[in-house]
């Protein structure tokens, strides 16, 4: 995967999700949400792969479960407000996930223990994928309960089952300053934009930070729950149920334990698993450490420069040989020393350097496409994620093979099966004679492109490096970090090379003039 985004193009598909690998941002597919009609698998590109047959592995580790039960055990009962005066509990999400069945629970275990209690949804334009705001107002009485709809600046708790609706002015307006207590899903879910817009930011550190300026720290706790309920129950669905569990037992649904589970099990859907994610949860808010290393809670770790310079330069020894590492070594060296003898503050002219050399020097032509479905482990890591009788189908366009074109004049990707891993193989082998005059992939016009843009990032290295000062500095790494917008493959990679060289020429003519 390039991260180009045009399997998003092709599909307009919210299930195409980014992902965030050292290599920049890529793409995946949400197997939990995709509705499988594989407009995606038209995007030119040769990384996707359909299995077809089989089942899919759950993750169930027996000594998580064991672990869960223990933790279980040493948990105690939150304090809960009294509803003599209606409580108000919004409940934000996206449709599709499972949202509104969070206030469906909260009600049905309301109704079990004859409380009062409203709800009322509000889901966008959209069922799926479209933002969904739950109102639920609880009182100690039916009658107590008035009105359905939570005023501004009433609702006394949020549980956030998603970070953008949460921060949405529908959502936010309702808001307590400094009493409002907070649950609320960190994941990053993306958005409508992420569809139209290949690297959109969601920013959820500045999203998070918003509602903690209004709500105070000491009334917020935020969970990447789509993460650990993936790790702890095998799938990310049990998300909005996990969350319930952690605002529980924050005392912000004030119902008892057993009429919860009850609903849960009238419910009928997973009674097991939305019970331990309930229990996952509970665990989350009162053992904080022990669940974040139980669920194995990522901690963004940056790169300094070296590690970042040596990620990528073992990456090009696997994908030509050791003498191309050293060549990409070299030349950042130079850019390296260059922002030294300035005595600047960081790397960011060296880091910016380094990533677009890399960009233009590890383009991925038949060789390393082959090389990396079958070289790499992809393969088995199929093994590890489906079971049973299943087949595996490559989606590609081979350059050498017939095919039609698609109603934009692009050629139409052809499926092979799995036979086609043994040419794969031997092609990945030949990787050796990339670029010289036996590569008959060499002499066509994408090939020629593509070694231009090595030559080209290399000069504009060394020119920068030599007038480099700290008037320009700015100004250069945007030249550089342009070089990674050329992404993807054949005809959009053309296109988007044509847009970029041509901005990289007026950056650099702006910096003359």
């Amino acid at each position: 995967c390039e991260g180009c985004g045009d399997c998003s193009v092709e599909s307009n598909c919210l299930s195409v999700e980014p992902k965030e690998t050292p290599f920049g941002r890529k793409r995946q597919i949400n197997l939990n949400s995709c509705n499988k009609d594989f407009t995606c698998v038209n995007g030119f590109c040769p990384s996707f792969v359909t299995v077809e047959g089989g089942t899919r592995k759950k993750r169930t580790p027996a000594d998580v479960s064991a672990k869960l039960e223990e933790l279980k055990a040493q948990l105690s009962s939150p304090k809960m407000p009294d509803l003599e005066i209606p409580f108000d509990v919004l409940v934000t999400g996206v449709g599709g996930t499972g949202v509104v069945t969070v206030g469906q629970l909260i009600a049905m275990a309301a109704h079990l223990e004859n409380k009062g209690v409203s709800v009322l949804d509000f889901m966008g334009f959209a069922q799926k994928f479209g933002p969904v705001i739950s109102y639920l107002r609880l009182g100690a009485r039916p009658e107590l309960v008035k009105q359905v709809r939570i005023e501004e600046c009433a609702a006394d708790a949020l549980i956030g089952c998603d970070l953008v609706v949460s921060t949405m002015p529908k959502a936010s307006k309702t808001f307590q300053k400094g009493l409002t207590k907070v649950v609320v899903n960190s994941a990053e879910m993306p958005t409508g934009e992420f569809a139209r817009n290949r690297d959109a930011d969601l920013n959820a550190a500045s999203r998070l930070g918003a509602i903690q300026t209004i709500v105070g720290d000491e009334n917020m706790r935020s969970i990447d729950s789509n993460h650990a309920s993936n790790v702890l129950l095998g799938d990310g669905v049990f998300s909005n149920i996990l969350l319930l569990g952690a605002a529980w037992q924050s005392g912000l649904v004030p119902l008892s334990l057993d009429a919860l589970m009850r609903a849960i099990e009238l419910n009928g859907v997973a009674i097991d698993s939305n019970k331990a994610a309930f229990a996952w949860g509970r665990i989350a808010i009162s053992f904080p450490d022990t669940f974040a290393e139980l669920a194995e809670a990522d901690v963004a770790v940056p790169e300094n420069i070296d590690q970042l310079i040596d990620r990528r330069a073992v990456f090009l020894g696997e994908y030509q040989n050791s003498r191309w590492a050293d060549k990409y070594r070299s030349k950042i060296t130079k850019a390296r020393d260059a922002e030294g003898r300035l005595g600047l503050q960081g790397s960011v002219f060296t880091t910016a350097a380094a990533k677009a050399l890399f960009k233009v020097m590890s383009y991925k032509d038949e060789y390393e496409v082959a090389r990396l479905h079958t070289q790499t482990g992809f393969v088995e890591e199929l093994g590890e994620k489906f079971e049973g009788d299943y087949k595996v189908k490559y989606h590609l366009a081979p350059p050498l093979w017939p095919s039609k074109r698609d109603a934009r004049g692009r050629p139409m990707k052809t499926q092979f099966g799995s036979w086609i891993r043994i040419p794969m193989q031997g092609l990945a082998k030949l990787k050796t004679i990339r670029g010289t005059v036996l590569d008959p992939f060499g002499y066509t016009q994408e090939r020629k492109m593509e070694r231009g843009l090595i030559e080209k990032c290399e000069s504009i290295i060394d020119r920068l490096s030599s007038e480099l000062s700290t008037t320009n500095v700015s100004e250069s790494v945007d030249v550089l970090e342009t070089f990674m917008e050329i992404k993807g493959f054949g005809p959009v990679k053309e296109l988007a090379a044509k847009a970029n060289l041509a901005e990289i020429d007026r950056k650099l003519k702006s910096m003359t003039n």
